[in-house]
């Protein structure tokens, strides 16, 4: 079992509305049977499997002092690629909750269907979802020559877009509640905090990026379409949704050319997957490469140790690469 990251000190501010959270949240919860005391482990705590780090950071944060939290995904581990174990299976079979997102990890999805586990939490369903392909933002709009890749699909990077967080944030801590009523007021509290901090990095990115002198960044994969789209970029990503997989000929031929056409500087990777791709083309084209982190896990390698601290690394890799003043 992973040892959970320690929750980090959580200060309240204003929430992000979130009313579709009503509609979608509690469809998304299969409610415990047991009483919340029969429902804890030994030690007191409400047991919490989670299929990925954003579900274990969302699991921390609202769970605090009342939760224990495995992540099913190891640190360094492709997310994608998992295959869960026996042993894993069998801490399903004993843990209180699952949350996971499902689509994302079609093992953790078999595993937890499968499961006897009293309430499960899928993230997907406590927000709405959209399509997306390699190119992402209003600059497809502009360029409908181009060669988009793959076919659009449903993207579930959800947790790369601040106010989808919180949305999502706000219906785990509703099943929190449900799942544990003796500490309600505590996870509502603990929920309006981290949304407050979501909500204030939404205003970190909405003003550090919307005097950028380019709005069109490259990526491995496409893992932050939702991002482009909340603050008025364009994402361009070498493969699509999956990040194993290869991009044609054509499609490198076509970033090549966009690039120069667009004022594109960087080409941006990531630390869980290869670079080989992205820095062939960055030297083909002669362009600069940098990290883009899509937060699927937490390794010594992340510029943060956190959700927030590497989401504003993020940031500041953006702004650089986009000349945002």
């Amino acid at each position: 079992m992973n040892e959970s990251r320690a929750p980090r000190a959580l200060r309240p501010r204003r929430l992000i509305p979130v009313a579709a959270v009503t509609a979608l949240g509690l469809g998304a919860l299969t409610a415990c049977g047991s009483s919340a005391a029969d429902a804890k482990g030994s030690d007191g705590k409400l047991d919490v499997v989670a299929s990925f780090y954003p579900m274990q950071y969302l699991a921390e944060q609202i769970g605090g002092d009342h939760v224990s939290v495995t992540n099913l995904t190891q640190p360094g581990q492709e997310p994608h690629d998992l295959e869960v174990s026996a042993k894993q299976r069998a801490q399903l079979e004993e843990a209180d909750v699952a949350l996971y997102l499902k689509n994302l990890q079609p093992s953790v999805d078999e595993a937890i269907g499968q499961s006897g586990i009293g309430t499960k939490i899928d993230a997907a369903s406590l927000t709405s979802l959209e399509k997306h392909g390699t190119e992402v933002g209003g600059h497809a709009e502009e360029h409908d020559d181009h060669d988009h890749g793959d076919e659009a699909s449903a993207d579930p990077h959800i947790w790369l877009d601040p106010v989808k967080y919180a949305e999502v944030a706000e219906g785990v801590g509703k099943a929190l509640e449900k799942a544990d009523p003796d500490h309600a007021a505590d996870y509502k509290k603990n929920t309006a905090a981290l949304v407050g901090e979501l909500n204030q990095l939404d205003k970190k990115y909405a003003e550090g990026l919307k005097n950028s002198t380019s709005k069109v960044f490259i990526t491995t994969h496409a893992a932050f379409g939702y991002l482009a789209e909340r603050y008025g970029l364009t994402e361009e990503a070498i493969s699509g949704l999956d990040p194993e997989s290869e991009p044609s000929a054509a499609r490198v031929k076509d970033l090549q050319k966009m690039a120069k056409a667009d004022g594109v500087t960087t080409v941006f990777y990531e630390t869980l997957v290869s670079d080989k791709t992205a820095k062939t083309l960055a030297n083909d084209a002669g362009l600069k490469t940098a990290v883009l982190d899509p937060l699927e896990g937490i390794t010594d390698q992340s510029k943060g140790d956190d959700y927030m601290q590497v989401m504003e690394s993020n940031l500041t890799a953006l702004q650089k690469a986009l000349g945002a003043k």
